[in-house]
């Protein structure tokens, strides 16, 4: 009823366990979601992000959103020729995605109008980890800046809303228009009382809220 499953991995999953997997984060390779690190503000490789909690953790992992419309909206008000930058394509790591001998990043604007309205398309740290290819155009100093921006206005109090999420809460998130972030989290000592998510990327037309490439999930390899 609410759009079609998309892969979320190479190796085509439609449904993801988000749990911490007892594993650091040593290199990009290594998706967040599989760590208990804290996420900052971004959006999904979909029109739509769906999570059903199993269980909770002991402490922390609370989710917060925020309006990209009101992000856009402050940074507009703060420094208008920002907008510009994030109108114009910054390169982004595939995080080892990518099937071999395809470029292991791509090119993409973090906002683009779809319909008529802008659309913020944003993962920070997939921009970072880019500067890591030698071959990936570098970041100049007004697109860290704009980046930049967009977190520290996400993470102002006034900018979020903060979720706890409950066993058998659903949370459906439009990507084009919402922002969401995790907060760092302690599990039980007992693994089968871990924090235990469960994620759906959707792709719906009545939604159309991100650019392609990643708007149809990742393809599987």
């Amino acid at each position: 009823m609410l759009g079609d499953p998309v892969s979320q991995d190479r190796d085509g999953s439609v449904l993801t366990h988000i749990r911490d997997e007892r594993i650091e984060r040593t290199d990009p390779t290594v998706r967040l979601y599989r760590t208990r690190e804290r996420q900052d503000f971004h959006t999904d490789g979909s029109d739509l992000v769906a999570l059903l909690c199993l269980a909770k953790a002991a402490t922390g992992g609370e989710s917060w959103i925020a309006s990209s419309a009101a992000i856009y909206n402050e940074v507009l008000r703060r420094r208008p020729d920002l907008l510009e930058v994030l109108y114009s394509p910054m390169p982004w790591d595939r995080n080892g995605e990518e099937a071999a001998g395809d470029p292991q990043y791509f090119e993409l604007a973090p906002l683009n109008d779809i319909g008529g309205s802008p659309r913020l398309f944003y993962i920070s740290w997939y921009i970072r980890d880019s500067q890591r290819h030698p071959q990936a155009p570098r970041l100049t100093a007004e697109q860290y800046e704009a980046i930049e921006l967009i977190e520290a206005i996400a993470n102002e109090p006034r900018f979020h809303v903060e979720m706890v999420f409950e066993p058998g809460d659903v949370q459906i998130l439009n990507n084009g228009r919402i922002l969401h972030a995790r907060n760092t989290y302690q599990d039980h000592p007992d693994l089968d009382r871990r924090r235990h998510l469960l994620r759906l990327w959707l792709s719906a037309a009545s939604a159309h809220s991100v650019a392609e490439p990643l708007r149809s999930g990742i393809p599987r390899r």
